[in-house]
């Protein structure tokens, strides 16, 4: 094998794992709902919107309780940068805004990713995300396009 067959194939092979690498990540976790929830799958935009707080009802007209974990859990912090291109403590600063003007309020914050399956199944409109290994018949996955 020649210097330059070699070189490809270790360049090939790298970029295979960036791949890889990118799947995984964006593919480890799920955006999960009340099985009351019509929805099925929501827009980037719309996901941005509804955990900025900003959007506040389903098109049916339930009222959307949004569940995050604390600022600095992996899970939390995977989520805001790769779903939501933000970084945790620009969401915590919008958060914080809307309640100090009094014009909304922040999201209720749960402590594992137990209580938010059990919160999010338990409650109507509910919208949060989970681990994919800790997901169950008691939510329903979105799909994000």
């Amino acid at each position: 094998m020649s210097k330059i067959s070699a070189y490809f194939c270790c360049v090939l092979l790298i970029g295979l794992l960036f791949v890889v690498a990118e799947v995984w990540a964006n593919d480890h976790y799920a955006i999960v709902t009340h099985p009351g929830v019509s929805e099925k799958a929501l827009s980037v935009n719309s996901l941005r919107s509804i955990f900025s707080m900003h959007l506040k009802t389903w098109p049916d007209g339930t009222k959307i309780r949004v569940f995050v974990l604390p600022d600095d859990d992996p899970l939390h912090q995977s989520f805001s940068k790769e779903k939501l291109n933000v970084f945790p403590y620009q969401l915590r600063s919008n958060w914080d805004r809307l309640v100090f003007s009094g014009t909304g309020q922040a999201p209720i914050k749960v402590n594992s990713s137990e209580e938010m399956l059990a919160r999010v199944a338990g409650t109507p409109g509910a919208i949060g995300y989970l681990w994919r290994a800790n997901i169950n018949e008691n939510v329903n996955v979105l799909q994000i396009k």
